[in-house]
């Protein structure tokens, strides 16, 4: 029986519904009411957020949970140009993302120039492909924009969608299932060098990245590296693909210096290190050539080829991370490793390195709030010093435990994350970490948390400073410039928003902020007063 028509906004929404996604987060305006319309007909809601930037966030957050790609939606003009930083953090920290944006028809772009801009050459350069949305293929873009986001390595894919275009009615059209391909796997005579790499080494150490999540494979991961007694290491985002209490781990690496101290030399010291689903871009300029290839056995597996020139790898495997663990541990026998002990001394060296037992300061914040939160709790960090500490002494258990923007860097990330995550776990504790600047840059947001009845806790380091900047400043004897700012009260504007907030200046009341927190039915801000030197020589 032939299926009625419909229009082609809702074509495109049907798809991203096939695909999983069943939220959607921006700010509307005239030219994508159809748009919006059409995602709510198809099942997915449509959640107002205060800006785009932060509304990109929160669609981030919900991927994280449900693994569906994100999805932002802006109008033309200014709203697209508010996305264009959160859609440059998916690209760089390999985010799956559908960017709809409207725009007036082409022939009414010929004489019409109010807020008329050129979405796709804006978009190009930051996402992995743009489309402007046709009638007729609607379908096609459609299917086209989710498997390019979420192809090795993910990332956002923009689509344009003229004002006509969106309300032209349409014939449905096919379904369309969008499958992964199967995983690659190496073969031949690389297969068979790493395999003998494999079974030679006597010092081999791991650095596991985010394409271990995209993958699926982490459970193939922790047998392996615990069938040849490995120890690895992890990215920031790919905290917790093991539990983080596992006796191989040694952490995480990234951008502490001080961790680097402890780390580095180990990796220099190993025979063969396996990069498994690495991707540098996360790491700080101490891990560019961290190893040396004319003395050490180095097999890279990762998504797509090396372009980027941070390592080199004696092997270069651009395969799935699981198959490719399965294809190499097949007869190989395990052997003793490091029997000098040099990864549980550096273990040991790193957990003295991150001392926990601070009277007050933000070693003492995140350490009495990893005791007061339960082990389900998911975390947020935005960008800052306190980011880089919390993300050595945060241990998670699970992948995802911690989301931060780890390559792109960007600040007022952490709260719209949170929105997301707790949007869509509900049953679950969630806290976001924040430095005061970022939290002034998205308090709107709380708006939005209040709104939606999320009942998340904003953790907000309060030292009336750009500390990690001012840091720097310090460290080169240069003159206090352009870091300071006025000491706010953000427990009154958690009040302001429809939530809790609450002021704490030591671990006993922070312990009780955090218990009625958790206790509460809508947002709580935890606005720890500490001093704008508290992070020297903790990271």
């Amino acid at each position: 029986m032939p299926q009625p028509d419909i229009r082609a906004a809702d074509i495109l929404a049907r798809r991203l519904y096939e695909a999983g996604c069943r939220h959607a987060f921006g700010m509307p305006g005239g030219e994508v009411l159809t748009l919006v319309d059409a995602l709510e007909r198809a099942g997915i809601r449509f959640v107002l957020a205060k800006h785009e930037n932060a509304a990109g966030f929160m669609a981030e957050g919900v991927h994280h949970r449900d693994g569906a790609p994100a999805i932002l939606v802006a109008t033309l003009g200014p709203g697209a140009m508010n996305g264009v930083n959160v859609v440059a953090n998916a690209l760089q920290d390999r985010v799956p993302m559908i960017v709809l944006t409207g725009c007036v028809d082409e022939d009414e772009a010929l004489r019409y120039t109010h807020q008329v801009l050129d979405h796709q050459a804006v978009f190009r350069p930051i996402t992995k492909a743009s489309f402007r949305l046709t009638a007729k293929g609607a379908g096609i873009v459609a299917d086209e924009a989710v498997q390019t986001a979420i192809a090795p390595r993910p990332g956002p894919v923009h689509v344009d969608v003229p004002i006509g275009v969106a309300d032209t009615v349409v014939p449905q059209g096919l379904a369309r299932q969008n499958r992964k391909p199967a995983p690659v796997v190496p073969h031949g005579a690389d297969l068979a060098q790493a395999r003998e790499w494999l079974a030679r080494a006597r010092r081999p150490m791991a650095i596991v990245g985010l394409d271990v999540l995209a993958d699926r494979s982490a459970s193939v991961v922790q047998a392996f590296v615990e069938h040849f007694r490995i120890p690895f290491v992890t990215t920031y985002k790919a905290k917790g693909v093991i539990d983080e209490n596992h006796p191989l781990c040694l952490g995480a690496a990234g951008l502490s210096p001080l961790a680097d101290t402890h780390l580095l030399p180990l990796v220099q010291r190993a025979d063969l290190v396996l990069a498994i689903g690495y991707d540098p871009i996360e790491m700080r300029p101490g891990w560019r050539d961290a190893w040396d290839i004319t003395r050490q056995n180095v097999i890279d597996i990762a998504a797509e080829p090396n372009r980027h020139h941070m390592h080199r790898a004696g092997l270069n495997l651009v395969a799935d991370t699981g198959a490719t663990l399965e294809a190499l541990a097949q007869g190989n026998r395990t052997e003793e490793t490091w029997p000098e002990g040099e990864p549980e001394q550096a273990k040991q060296a790193l957990a003295l390195a991150f001392p926990a037992d601070d009277d007050w300061g933000p070693a003492a914040v995140i350490d009495e709030t990893r005791k007061a939160l339960p082990r389900g709790t998911l975390a947020t960090a935005d960008s800052g010093a306190h980011r880089i500490l919390l993300s050595q002494m945060w241990t998670c258990h699970a992948p995802r435990d911690l989301v931060q923007s780890s390559a792109l860097c960007t600040m007022g990330c952490a709260v719209p994350l949170a929105i997301g995550l707790k949007l869509v776990a509900p049953e679950r504790p969630v806290v976001s970490f924040s430095g005061d600047a970022g939290l002034l840059m998205v308090a709107g947001e709380l708006a939005t948390a209040a709104e939606l009845g999320t009942a998340a806790i904003f953790v907000v380091f309060v030292d009336a400073s750009l500390a990690l900047i001012e840091l720097k400043q310090r460290q080169r004897q240069m003159t206090n410039r352009g870091v300071d700012f006025a000491r706010h009260d953000f427990a009154a504007m958690g009040r302001a928003f429809g939530g809790n907030g609450v002021s704490v200046r030591n671990r006993a009341e922070l312990r009780e902020a955090l218990t009625a927190a958790q206790k509460a039915d809508r947002f709580t801000v935890i606005a720890a007063e500490i001093d704008r030197t508290a992070y020297d020589g903790r990271f």
